[in-house]
C-alpha cells in the first residue's frame, strides 16, 4: 500500500479512510454549512438547530464563529468532543472505507460544480507570508484568531472539512475526467442541503488505478504550473487555499505542536494529525465565482470613517442616490479605479482609490480597529452577501457602516499569490454564503 501513495504523497497529498454516516442517517440534518458563515446571523443557526433537531448532525460537531465569542465556548468545545466519540461509538457511521470522492454540488446559482475530498500533507504546507510551499496561502493568517479553532481540533476525535483547495488547472481535465471514472458506480451518497444550499452527489475513488491515475494527472499539472508560476529553489506552486484558510492554518499549528510534545515516538510521521481532509476544486470551474467579502464596521460614524478613508491614494468620495445605484456602482467591473461603497441607515457614499482591491483598504481598517483616540475602537466583521451588509447597516442609530467591494478577478489569483505571497485577509470568498461548503464526510483523528 505506501508503493501506492507515494506517487500521490510528492504531491502533498494521502488516500484517507473516509467516514460516511451509515445508511438511514438523513443527511440533509447531517450536512451543514461552513462554520465561518452567518457570522452576524443568530437566527440563522437558531434555523440549523431546528432543521437538525435531535438527529445526528455535523452541528453537533462544530463551532459556527458566531458563537467564538460566547462565556460558553469552553462548554461548547467539551461537548463537540463528547459528541465525535458518541458518534463513533454508536453506529452513527457506515463502516470507513479508504478513497477519495468525487463530489458534484448544485447550488441556488450554479450547476454541476466539481470537487476531490481527499487529505492534504500538513507538513507541506505552510501560512507563513514568505514561504513558496507545494500548498500556500491566498489570504494573510491572523495569528490571533487561531487559538479557538486549535481548541477545537485539539484532543478531537474526528474532522470534517470545509477547507477548500484550488488547483489551476486551465484546461479543466483533471476533474471532469476523475468525474467519468467515478460514475461508472452508484453515488455514496445523494442529497438535498439545507436551507436553500442546492444538492449535493458524491461518488467513491477507491481503486488503485484511480489513484495512479490522479498521481498522473498532478505531476503534469506540477510541471505546468513550475513553468507558469515557479521559481529557481521553489516547489511548484500546485494548491492555494481558496477557503478555510484560517482553519487550515490551526490545523498545521496542532500538528507542529503534536510533533513537539512527541518527537521521537514512533508512527509520528504518519500519524493522522499530519493530515487534513480538504476539497480540491479548479480555479476554472464555471460553477465557481469569485465575490468580494465585504467589511461592518460598528461603532463608527460615516463622517468618521470617510476621515480614515481619504489617507487612501487617490480618494474621493461623493453621494449616491440609493442602494441599488451604489451596488451598480461598486460592482463594475470596468471601473478604472478602485471604488467602495459605505452605506448607514439611508445613506448611500461612493469611495473611489487607486489602491488595488484590499491592500489598501485593509491595514487602514486593521490600524483603525487598533486606535482611535482612546475611545472604544470599532468591530469589525466580514461579511457574504450585499443583503447582509444592507440588513446590518439599515439602523443608523446603531453607528453601522457596511463598506462594498468591487468584484475579485479569480484568473490572477496563482499568478499574484506565487510573485507577491498573500493577498490581505478575507480578500475574497468562493460563491455567496449559501454556496459554500457543507460538512458531509469525516476522518477519524484519535481513537476513543
Amino acid at each position: 500500500m505506501e508503493n501506492l501513495h507515494q506517487p500521490l504523497a510528492r504531491w502533498g497529498l494521502n488516500i484517507p479512510e473516509i467516514l460516511l454516516p451509515r445508511q438511514g442517517v438523513d443527511l440533509e440534518k447531517w450536512a451543514v454549512i461552513a462554520c465561518d458563515q452567518f457570522t452576524q446571523d443568530r437566527a440563522y443557526w437558531e434555523k440549523v438547530r431546528r432543521q437538525a433537531g435531535d438527529a445526528p448532525s455535523t452541528l453537533n460537531l462544530i463551532l459556527p464563529e458566531l458563537y467564538l465569542q460566547d462565556q460558553d465556548r469552553a462548554a461548547r468545545i467539551n461537548a463537540i468532543h463528547q459528541t465525535m466519540a458518541a458518534y463513533l461509538r454508536d453506529g452513527t457511521f457506515a463502516p470507513p472505507r479508504q478513497g477519495c470522492v468525487y463530489l458534484e454540488r448544485n447550488t441556488p446559482r450554479h450547476t454541476g460544480r466539481r470537487g476531490l475530498v481527499i487529505a492534504l500533507d500538513l507538513d507541506q504546507y505552510d501560512w507563513a507570508p514568505a514561504a513558496r510551499p507545494l500548498i500556500r496561502a491566498t489570504e494573510g493568517v491572523v495569528p490571533g484568531r487561531l487559538p479557538p479553532r486549535m481548541e477545537v481540533r485539539r484532543g478531537a476525535a474526528l474532522e470534517s472539512p470545509h477547507i477548500l483547495l484550488l488547483m489551476d488547472d486551465k484546461a479543466d481535465r483533471i476533474l471532469p475526467a476523475l468525474g467519468e471514472r467515478a460514475k461508472r458506480a452508484a453515488p455514496a451518497y445523494q442529497s438535498p442541503l439545507m436551507l436553500g444550499g442546492g444538492d449535493v452527489s458524491g461518488w467513491f475513488l477507491d481503486d488503485t488505478a484511480d489513484w495512479a491515475f490522479l498521481a498522473q494527472a498532478f505531476a503534469a499539472l506540477a510541471q505546468e504550473s513550475q513553468s507558469r508560476h515557479g521559481s529557481a529553489g521553489e516547489a511548484p506552486f500546485l494548491f492555494a487555499v481558496g477557503d478555510g484558510n484560517h482553519s487550515l492554518a490551526a490545523a498545521r499549528e496542532i500538528r507542529k505542536e503534536y510533533t513537539t510534545a512527541h518527537a521521537g515516538e514512533p508512527g509520528l510521521m504518519n500519524h493522522p494529525c499530519r493530515y487534513a481532509l480538504v476539497e480540491i476544486e479548479n480555479l476554472y470551474d464555471p460553477a465557481i465565482q469569485f465575490e468580494p467579502i465585504h467589511r461592518a464596521l460598528f461603532n463608527i460614524s460615516p463622517k468618521h470613517l470617510l476621515a480614515r478613508l481619504s489617507a487612501l491614494p487617490g480618494f474621493s468620495s461623493h453621494p449616491v442616490a440609493d442602494r441599488a445605484a451604489l451596488s451598480r456602482l461598486t460592482g463594475d467591473a470596468g471601473a478604472s479605479n478602485t471604488r467602495l461603497g459605505l452605506v448607514s441607515g439611508e445613506r448611500c457614499i461612493l469611495v473611489e482609490t487607486s489602491a488595488p482591491g484590499t491592500v489598501g483598504l485593509q491595514p487602514l481598517l486593521d490600524e483603525l480597529a487598533q486606535d482611535r483616540g482612546g475611545e472604544e475602537p470599532p468591530a469589525i466583521d466580514y461579511i457574504h452577501g450585499e443583503d447582509e451588509i444592507f440588513r446590518l447597516a439599515a439602523a443608523p442609530a446603531a453607528h453601522t457602516v457596511g463598506i462594498l467591494l468591487p468584484p475579485v478577478k479569480k484568473s490572477r489569483l496563482f499568478e499574484t499569490v506565487a510573485r507577491s505571497g498573500p493577498l490581505p485577509r478575507k480578500s475574497f470568498s468562493m460563491g455567496e454564503a449559501v454556496e459554500k461548503r457543507y460538512y458531509l464526510e469525516c476522518r477519524r483523528l484519535l481513537e476513543v
